[in-house]
């Protein structure tokens, strides 16, 4: 039998040359091994990684650059040995090695398209359990958990799916929101590249929990190999008995469709998902009524993101205590953060609720690839920035809430001593003016007119009286917005303005 080699088809994997260094392999190995175009790792500084099997287990190399590929790197390689690029056991690489991989746990392990592979990993346990079980028992086990969504919101799953569940009509839903847009967040992505069956299992597992026999999944157009992966895993579903009329062998039925969206930030929110779903312009809808009662074509519905779905076969197999007993407080379970910015270690990082944000970004991720550390994003576009002062807090929801900030999607940018914070509150302000969808005034025209103070604020024009000013913008932004887009852009505006006050009161600037 042949060795395996695992080269990552993932697009942060290809964007930095992972196809070539698979070509160059190919042309120079030929037959004498079998190529796996995986997932990535979620080790972005080490990526392109090449993998090898061994017999103490895969062999990483990384990152390979085609040029690194000469013939000491082959036969190194061929012999799974030693060589300057060689970081030895995959999986006793540090930053692997200390985390807590439960929806992650097949990432980078199996060929995402390979569904006997993925059954192999586990793959539909969790459904073939959800099938022994009745609809109630099903959302039981989710309320015990305590899962959350994953979308940024952070309302009990279990919860919503009771009320879908108890909520009598006709026909009703499953809906994917896959429309990650926050700066700094990628989770979504790596899922559904790296291992698609998973986001389409916990969809079944949702439909048997609920009476929904239709799903569908809302991916943005950005994804473009995301969208590749999820229509081909879409359809192996179906040749395997796994989608369809009668699933897995049962007497139970799913149907499953992938839709893309057309590069709106604002379809993130789930009523204006739902508007574009049914072909109508993506605009924010009033609650009540909520879509868990009147949501796609006016029946209950199931909004969940990407990895609140995902995490659903692994509570189904182990159990919602198991899943439970991980996390603190209110948060349980694990999240998938994400590191980007000015860092030496970017990528994804799933751990239990718990750890400090100092722990995650500097003991972990190394802190900044280039100068000193002087802010931290977490959340999105929409989230706070927080000081060196706030950097122990814990990573769970209650204690973000506390200080004023969010976890959200579980984004993280870091910022170095070159950032001015008042031109981050600009940008916040001038984001929702270009994605909101114009619904309401004090969303449109609050972030418009946001801009025009901000940029006064930074010409130093009058600044105290614009100061107060933004002060009350901000006021009529977060409590008269129709939904989060315009109630949430003030948060990154005040907080910057909160922690970081020099970048706002400094002297008048000369002029040219």
């Amino acid at each position: 039998m042949t060795r395996k080699i695992y080269i990552p088809a993932d697009s942060c994997a290809i964007a930095l040359g992972a196809n070539d260094v698979a070509t160059t392999l190919r042309s120079t190995l030929g037959t004498d091994f079998t190529f796996v175009r995986n997932g990535s790792r979620g080790l972005f500084w080490l990526e392109p990684l090449v993998e090898i099997d061994s017999d103490q287990g895969r062999i990483a190399y990384g990152p390979i650059r085609p040029g690194d590929i000469d013939d000491t790197f082959i036969q190194a390689l061929r012999n799974a040995g030693e060589h300057p690029l060689c970081l030895g056991l995959t999986e006793d690489i540090p930053q692997l090695k200390c985390q807590q991989r439960l929806s992650f746990a097949r990432l980078g392990i199996i060929d995402p398209l390979d569904i006997d592979d993925y059954i192999a990993h586990g793959g539909f346990d969790g459904l073939h359990k959800a099938l022994s079980l009745s609809a109630q028992e099903i959302v039981d086990e989710v309320q015990t958990s305590g899962l959350r969504g994953r979308g940024g919101a952070a309302f009990p799953t279990g919860i919503k799916w009771q009320t879908v569940l108890s909520t009598e009509a006709p026909q009703k839903y499953i809906v994917c929101n896959a429309d990650e847009g926050d700066s700094g967040t990628f989770a979504d992505r790596l899922m559904m590249e790296g291992d698609p069956f998973c986001l389409i299992e916990g969809m079944i597992i949702a439909g048997l929990a609920v009476g929904a026999d239709t799903g569908f999944i809302y991916l943005r157009s950005e994804y473009p190999r995301a969208a590749t992966q999820l229509q081909k895993a879409i359809d192996i579903a179906y040749n395997k008995g796994l989608l369809g009329n009668r699933i897995a062998g049962s007497d139970q039925r799913f149907h499953l469709e992938l839709r893309i969206g057309a590069e709106a930030y604002i379809c993130g929110e789930e009523t204006s998902l739902l508007r574009s779903l049914e072909g109508k312009r993506g605009m924010v809808s009033a609650k009540p009524p909520i879509p868990a009662i009147c949501g796609l074509l006016e029946q209950p519905t199931i909004v969940n993101n990407v990895i609140t779905l995902a995490s659903v076969p692994f509570i189904l197999v182990e159990g919602g205590e198991h899943y439970e007993s991980f996390g603190l407080g209110r948060s349980r379970g694990s999240l998938a953060f994400q590191l980007a910015g000015n860092i030496q270690r970017g990528g994804l990082y799933e751990f239990a609720f718990g750890l400090s944000l100092r722990e995650l970004v500097f003991d972990l991720a190394g802190g900044c690839r280039h100068g000193e550390a002087r802010a931290i994003q977490i959340g999105g576009p929409l989230g706070a920035y927080l000081p060196e002062s706030l950097w122990d807090t814990q990573l769970d929801y209650e204690a973000f809430a506390e200080i004023g900030a969010g976890i959200g999607h579980g984004g993280i940018v870091l910022f170095n001593d070159e950032v001015d914070l008042s031109q981050q509150a600009r940008f916040a302000m001038e984001f929702c003016a270009a994605e909101s969808c114009g619904k309401c005034t004090p969303c449109r025209i609050g972030s418009t007119r946001g801009v025009e103070v901000m940029d006064r604020i930074i010409a130093r024009q009058s600044s105290e009286q614009h100061l107060t000013l933004l002060d009350d913008l901000c006021d009529t932004m977060e409590l008269g917005s129709l939904c989060a887009m315009g109630s949430m852009t003030v948060i990154p505006v005040r907080s910057a303005k909160k922690h970081f006050p020099e970048d706002f009161h400094s002297e008048a600037k000369p002029h040219d």
